[in-house]
């Protein structure tokens, strides 16, 4: 199961990417095993030396009971500490944020987000992209 932050690509240009540990529950888990989550509005932000996701939406679990998670909850993310002191010092440059790309699993069944640093696009550079995009949709349309 994978769930992908679909604007993100269109919304920032991506220079660089990690793969995260999540520190999640058990309903939260079992949540995103469902598929239930939301990228809308999310970003990541460094705190004490910690890396944490805000405002990601995990869906309440259905059959949970009384000890079900808060949806919006702020989750920490795992990284080495050089790779957050990497990202730290990128950050301080002009214009850089940190953006969840995705959720996935590991083949060990650990709960993994990938991040990425990049920089928002302006408005010119999402036109070109939408215009690189139908170009190659009538590519793969005339190569059929």
């Amino acid at each position: 199961m994978e769930i992908k932050n679909r604007s993100a690509y269109y919304e920032y240009a991506i220079e660089d990417k990690w793969d995260a540990g999540l520190v999640l529950t058990g309903t939260e888990v079992k949540s995103l095993r469902a598929g239930k989550a939301s990228f809308n509005d999310s970003y990541c932000i460094i705190h004490h030396g910690e890396l944490w996701v805000k405002s990601l939406h995990i869906a309440e679990y259905s059959y949970g009971t009384y000890a079900n998670h808060d949806p919006l909850r702020d989750r920490k993310l795992l990284l080495q500490k050089r790779e957050l002191r990497k990202i730290e010092t990128r950050l301080k440059d002009k214009g850089y944020t940190i953006i969840p790309l995705r959720i996935f699993f590991s083949e060990s069944g650990k709960a993994k987000m990938q991040i990425g640093l990049g920089r928002g696009k302006k408005l010119h550079d999402k036109r070109a992209a939408i215009k690189e995009r139908e170009i190659q949709k009538e590519i793969k349309r005339f190569l059929k």
